[in-house]
């Protein structure tokens, strides 16, 4: 009789997640930003049936990154999670805390089973709260961890860059169309450093908005209204341009300014690289 194959638990848990990092990777990115009336998520995302921003509760909503079937199954089960909660006890009660706390239970359990391979998935679960500083943005990774974030995150493909960019240029009290184009920006640049354009067509956008009147908060931006807020952005991003030239031909610099401003749009609009992140899985699964 042949002896068994041994594999230390180290190993193993290892090797669980460097499978779970490897194909949440292949996903596109997912943005999520606090601006000044709540939360903003931003996808990339050119499908228009399978959606990788959803809402979950009043005042809850969740993003997702990876493959699709897998997160599906957790948003379904958040959602029931949720309304038997709120039934049961009081719509006050059901908390982005609680949620993040379910979820990561269910996504430690599966990583530490050794019955099935573990979840390609990473959650970030947000509730807008009646000011800024009440607001919540929970991420869990594939192993079931919770982590608080503040201001600004981001999950799958290039992660790590985009946070980087995030977090260098995110402040409070931005707009929804300042936080709109800083999420854009962050998400059409890939790891070689170049640029990409993204259109509406390619975005999946939602809100969580604290000044709506109504109980439930979350509202997907869609078609002209995305349209409206992109080209507004870019304006303003075009008048600030001029007003620094202009300010700088009043000092007598215009030349330099010129040759500046050139010197700056080359950059921004000139190299478009392919993008790093986003492929199809095997058998027909999607990663998102």
């Amino acid at each position: 009789m042949s002896t068994p194959f041994y594999v230390s638990p180290q190993q193993a848990m290892a090797d669980r997640a460097e499978y779970a990092r490897k194909g949440i990777a292949r996903g596109r990115s997912v943005v999520v930003l606090q601006y000044t009336d709540g939360v903003v998520f931003v996808a990339e995302n050119p499908s228009r049936a399978l959606h990788k921003v959803s809402e979950i509760y009043d005042r809850i909503a969740f993003a997702a990154v990876g493959k699709y079937n897998e997160f599906e199954n957790l948003r379904i089960g958040g959602v029931r999670y949720a309304d038997l909660r709120g039934y049961t006890y009081d719509r006050e009660d059901v908390t982005a805390r609680g949620l993040a706390n379910v979820y990561a239970q269910t996504l430690g359990t599966i990583f530490s089973s050794a019955a099935e391979k573990p979840y390609e998935v990473e959650l970030i679960v947000a509730e807008v709260g009646a000011a800024p500083e009440d607001d919540q943005i929970y991420r869990l990774p594939h192993d079931g961890s919770i982590v608080d974030e503040h201001g600004s995150v981001a999950v799958g493909g290039n992660a790590d860059q985009i946070s980087s960019y995030l977090d260098q240029r995110h402040r409070d009290g931005m707009t929804l169309a300042e936080a709109l184009k800083l999420a854009v920006d962050s998400l059409s640049r890939d790891n070689n450093g170049g640029e990409r354009t993204l259109t509406a067509e390619q975005l999946e956008v939602a809100t969580l908005d604290r000044t709506r009147p109504q109980q439930r908060k979350f509202k997907r931006i869609l078609g002209r209204q995305l349209s409206r807020l992109l080209d507004e952005s870019g304006g303003a991003d075009a008048g600030d341009e001029a007003a620094d030239a202009g300010a700088d031909s009043g000092a007598g610099e215009s030349g330099t300014a010129a040759e500046g401003a050139g010197d700056k749009g080359s950059k921004d609009k000139g190299t478009k690289g392919k993008g790093a992140s986003g492929e199809d899985g095997p058998e027909g699964e999607p990663l998102l």
